[in-house]
């Protein structure tokens, strides 16, 4: 509170881009996590509550006749302009609120303030919701060839790695020390997902202290012994993500990459992701030309080629997709590393894993993926999302291109996820609020220093609590998408914009044309007309003095609910409905595929961008109520 100057100012206007550039007049409060405008015009006195960290930027503005601008740029992509009518009001105001969103130490962030009502039982019982010894007993480890060494318990080997690693039964302690020794930062080849058909792994690390001719016998003992762990296959890739001239230049520095001749039975491939400075100023770029600013057209797709942004999605999505099919067509265990091996090896990983295991396309699944790849592995999200006020040159965008790669393929498949784009979000939102504990600092151990689980809450029970909210009405559990490996493609035209992040404050805009949020909207619309119906019908038996028999809404749900379902699987047939109503809608079926049971939906995207047409391009439905319910 006392970095406060000013906490209350009157007659303030709201330019919210967010209402196509609505002016509100208002009072702006500030408080010690918040800035609060409430719209004094409105008379339900409507309020706008923004976190002070997830502000990344504010910017005082040429003064006007109606009085002094701020812009202030949210890291969740929203965008407002306050204009403040006294000069000195507005300079208070500014310097408040810089102040604010730069915390200087952790204790000052706002997940140590936060207060639900949960007693400490309850706290400790939210953290536990996830466990990752769970998670990796359920891939299949400990096994006869793969252990969890207690070698970094008090993170004295890598203090940026978990406590608890799985590596192979054959790697010795001296051999794990010894790796560490010769890999930046100490972060040794390590388990990351085992593949239970093939007894494939992908392992991460960082890079090696190779320079121009080192070499260190127990690095190699440690990779041989990763390869031999996978009896099915003579070799093991070695990824580097970065691209070659990059490793090349990190050689002058005594870091660099393996040379072949020193592993056996390796084979080395660079993926050609560019650095977190690279990132940084593409989602820049992007954001500029997301603004609603943009004149015409040509102008927003040409910034959009310009930002280099979904060419930096395409590259990343296409480094999970290698690893993918080396571990369940090729059988080959990989071992992933960038630099430092916490920012593009999370992504490549976390990407590779999506792809080959339903499990993490679940809603529970994809939390444990994020707990187990991005904060168990040491990403440092306090340095990438500025949540202490520090070197800008170290903030970047990693988990949020992740999170889009993710979005991409749900877009290919939509019918192979169990959460949508909203649950998306809404972690990219919290993981710049700091409104929950466990995005907070850069290591495990700097974690358990801090004392987060007992000072904060976790984000995960708050999110399974609201799971109705991200549950995507497409998924269903016995899809062929759902239970296999994702093949995803891509080519240039298969990636999007991604709108509902970027754009996802900009409610003026219309039509929002995204088929979920019409799907979400068609169900809701549907609840409430059944229940409309029931209430009608028993005052219509009221009126008649005849009791009701049994449910009356399903006996008079209208062809056009009844037809609404999700799309069938490639091999589903049509469910109950008369193949004369379907008629009344253009579709006639021939008898042999009506008594067959034949369909003609396909769940991934087609080329043009239809996912519920089938091979006559009419668009099509179920007949089952329930079914779409269930959905």
């Amino acid at each position: 509170m006392e970095h406060i100057r000013l906490p209350k100012v009157e007659k303030v206007q709201l330019v919210d881009r967010g209402s196509s550039y609505t002016e509100r007049v208002g009072t702006l409060y500030l408080t010690a996590f918040h800035t609060v405008f409430v719209d004094n015009e409105d008379e339900d006195h409507s309020e706008l509550w923004v976190l002070h960290s997830l502000v990344c930027n504010i910017k005082k503005q040429s003064a006007s006749a109606l009085g002094y601008p701020l812009l202030i740029q949210c890291k969740n992509f929203q965008h407002f302009q306050l204009i403040i009518p006294q000069e000195s009001d507005c300079n208070d105001v500014f310097i408040s609120i810089l102040r604010l969103s730069r915390a200087e130490q952790y204790e000052e962030l706002y997940c140590f303030s936060f207060k639900p009502n949960f007693n400490k039982a309850e706290r400790a019982t939210n953290w536990d919701i996830i466990d990752l010894k769970e998670e990796y007993n359920r891939m299949g480890v400990p096994n006869k060839r793969w252990h969890l060494t207690s070698i970094n318990r008090e993170y004295r080997v890598c203090d940026t790695y978990p406590a608890d690693l799985f590596v192979p039964k054959s790697a010795t302690i001296p051999v794990i020390i010894g790796s560490s020794k010769f890999r930046s930062r100490g972060r040794f080849p390590t388990l990351s997902y085992y593949c239970k058909e093939t007894q494939a792994a992908i392992c991460r690390s960082s890079q090696p202290l190779s320079g121009f001719s080192a070499r260190c016998l127990e690095d190699e003992q440690m990779l041989e012994a990763i390869m031999k762990s996978n009896p099915s296959s003579r070799f093991m890739y070695v990824v580097d993500t970065r691209p070659k001239l990059n490793a090349i230049a990190n050689r002058a520095t005594g870091k660099g990459y393996e040379n072949e001749d020193n592993y056996t039975n390796i084979k080395f491939q660079f993926l050609g992701i560019e650095n977190i400075h690279v990132m940084r100023s593409s989602q820049q770029k992007l954001i500029e030309v997301s603004d609603l600013s943009s004149s015409s057209m040509g102008e927003f797709l040409s910034g959009l080629e310009n930002s280099d942004w979904l060419k930096h999605i395409r590259s990343i999505l296409a480094a999970g997709i290698f690893v993918a099919r080396a571990v369940v067509e090729e059988g080959i265990s990989v071992l992933i590393h960038c630099s430092d091996g916490w920012d593009r090896t999370s992504q490549v990983c976390s990407i590779a894993s999506v792809l080959l295991d339903p499990y993490y396309r679940t809603l529970k699944g994809f939390m444990v993926l994020i707990e187990k790849d991005w904060v168990s592995f040491g990403h440092k999200f306090s340095h990438r999302y500025s949540h202490l006020n520090g070197d800008p040159k170290e903030v970047s965008p990693v988990i949020d291109q992740f999170l889009e790669c993710v979005w991409q393929l749900m877009e290919q498949f939509p019918c192979a996820f169990e959460y949508n784009e909203r649950f998306l979000i809404s972690i990219q939102s919290h993981i710049n609020s700091c409104h929950y504990g466990n995005f907070i600092c850069n290591s495990e151990m700097e974690r358990k220093r801090l004392c987060i689980r007992e000072k904060s809450h976790s984000i995960w029970p708050h999110l399974w609590r609201n799971k109705l909210d991200y549950v995507n009405p497409l998924f269903r559990k016995d899809h062929s998408q759902t239970q296999g490996v994702l093949h995803p493609i891509t080519t240039p035209y298969c990636f999007k914009f991604w709108r509902g992040l970027y754009n996802q404050f900009d409610r003026g805009l219309h039509p929002r044309q995204s088929a979920l949020e019409c799907l979400v909207a068609a169900k809701e619309e549907a609840q409430h007309l059944e229940k409309d119906l029931a209430i009608c019908e028993q005052k219509l038996a009221t009126l008649a003095k005849k009791p009701l028999k049994g449910p009356c809404v399903k006996k008079h749900v209208p062809v056009y609910i009844s037809l609404a379902n999700i799309p069938q699987d490639y091999n589903g047939g049509y469910s109950g409905s008369d193949p004369k109503v379907l008629s009344l809608y253009g579709v006639t079926p021939k008898s042999s595929e009506w008594e067959s049971g034949e369909a003609h939906f396909k769940c991934h995207s087609s080329s043009n961008g239809n996912a519920f047409s089938n091979k006559d391009g009419i668009t099509n439905a179920d007949s089952d109520k329930n079914a779409f319910n269930a959905a």
